[in-house]
């Protein structure tokens, strides 16, 4: 004997109905409502554009454009930019090859291969050390699963590309060749350029 669904009496509340009237169904009151609220915005800030250029009065400002990149917004300490490698004091890299930022990373992007260090008090140092950009997400978690504060994400470098997906996999020297932001977050390091953009 087969079971059938049993039909559940729900109340429906008062002044709602599943169905949409005429009007709702045009869309039409809706768009003109959103064409108002724009044209309101744009001549609202067209006004005080016009006040503050034209009749010089200071306290009215419109909505401000930054024309980037020549001009920038500073940006907060905490942003997480482009990842950088830490140096010890005789250049090498602090990194130990212990994996954990490859363990950690959701994206799987850190690849880490890892050799004897000349020193015997350091146990490895990572051989090669690559990070994949086109899957990092930028979650920071590689930074803060470190144990030797190894990788940083703090270089203030947002602008980068590459016209081929190996141009995106940043290599040891690459990353160790970054510096740090200045304290309002513009990068001290140049942009690096993978090899598929430079200029032949």
């Amino acid at each position: 004997m087969e079971s059938r669904p049993v039909p559940v009496d729900r109340p429906v509340e008062s002044g709602h109905s599943n169905r949409l009237s005429l009007r709702q169904r045009f869309y039409l009151l809706e768009v003109l409502v959103g064409l108002g609220v724009t044209a309101h915005h744009f001549f609202a800030n067209m006004w005080r554009h016009t006040l503050h250029t034209v009749f010089r009065v200071k306290s009215a400002r419109g909505a401000v454009t930054i024309q980037y990149p020549d001009e920038r917004r500073p940006y907060a300490p905490r942003l997480r930019s482009l990842h950088r490698l830490v140096r010890r004091e005789d250049g090498s890299p602090r990194c130990v090859a212990c994996m954990m930022c490859e363990t950690v990373c959701p994206a799987h992007c850190i690849y880490i291969i890892a050799a004897e260090h000349p020193n015997p008090e350091i146990e490895k140092v990572p051989e090669r050390f690559d990070i994949d950009l086109g899957k990092c997400v930028f979650c920071g978690y590689c930074v803060e699963a470190c144990p030797e504060d190894a990788i940083r994400m703090d270089t203030g470098i947002l602008e980068f590309s590459s016209y081929s997906r190996a141009g995106m996999i940043y290599t040891k020297e690459a990353l160790l060749a970054l510096e740090p932001a200045r304290p309002d977050g513009t990068p001290t390091s140049p942009v690096p350029i993978p090899p598929d953009m430079r200029p032949s």
